[in-house]
């Protein structure tokens, strides 16, 4: 059975941040996922975790650009000190947290020149996936589509699987969105069952809309059989964004969390 864990920056925006690890696991989720675990001290959310008895499954390496606003640190080759000091911060997190994966980031090109930010790109993620397996930590990279973030520099598997073959690093993996690949490539039992080598970490979102699994086009109740057929064997995180409230939105859920 898929191991369903809750993204609490999408989810329970009902409640406070950290209040939101209780009522993920009042309603049977045995994991968590946040971006952002940086405006709270390590020792608020183990306790949270410990409290609860769950599992914090990933975080993120934060990329914004301080002077511009931009989400691509990572491809900025002016500013790849800052980068480094980012990621070692969200190893030290990751650690503390027990987390198996950080997704280290990519970003949107914006003005900067594609060849460089390429090439910067690869540079800063050897260092990820370097500095994270020291920890036992998967450096995940994830492609996002181009509607919801226009711009986006790596948005479709073929190419986050052509950096990952480039880089050469067994610590480097993917980290896979049916929601953004439904929107940039479809087919996505194909491609999950052809890669699965490459896949550390699934996250899910029906399309159009971006919400709960049953608002939209893609076949869940197939799709999270299939990863029990083909042999996945890792967390898939809910980062929907609920029609309702939290709570209802989650009727879906209820086989997978029981």
């Amino acid at each position: 059975m898929p191991k369903l864990e809750a993204n609490l920056q999408w989810m329970f925006n009902e409640y406070d941040v950290l209040d939101r690890y209780d009522q993920a696991a009042k309603l049977g989720f045995k994991g968590v996922e946040i971006q952002n675990p940086y405006d709270f001290k390590i020792e608020q959310i183990k306790q949270k975790l410990h409290n609860n008895n769950l599992k914090q499954i990933i975080i993120n390496t934060n990329i914004v650009d301080n002077d511009t606003g931009i989400s691509n640190l990572i491809l900025r080759s002016d500013k790849i000190d800052i980068y480094k000091k980012r990621l070692i911060q969200s190893k030290h997190y990751a650690k503390e947290l027990g987390c198996i994966g950080v997704n280290v980031g990519i970003g949107v090109l914006s003005d900067l020149d594609s060849k460089v930010a390429y090439e910067t790109l690869k540079e800063n993620l050897f260092f990820a996936a370097e500095e994270l397996s020291k920890e036992k930590i998967y450096a995940l990279i994830e492609p996002i589509n181009i509607i919801d973030q226009p711009g986006y520099f790596i948005n479709k598997t073929k190419q986050a699987f052509k950096i990952i073959n480039q880089i050469k690093h067994q610590n480097l993996a993917l980290q896979y969105d049916f929601y953004h690949m439904q929107i940039m490539e479809g087919n996505l039992a194909y491609n999950v069952k052809e890669n699965l080598d490459y896949i550390k970490h699934i996250q899910l979102a029906d399309n159009p809309g971006r919400n709960e699994p049953g608002t939209g086009e893609i076949n869940y109740n197939f799709l999270l059989k299939f990863l029990d057929d083909i042999g996945y064997e890792g967390w898939v995180g809910c980062e929907y964004k609920p029609s309702s409230n939290t709570k209802k939105s989650l009727e879906w859920a209820k086989q997978w969390l029981s």
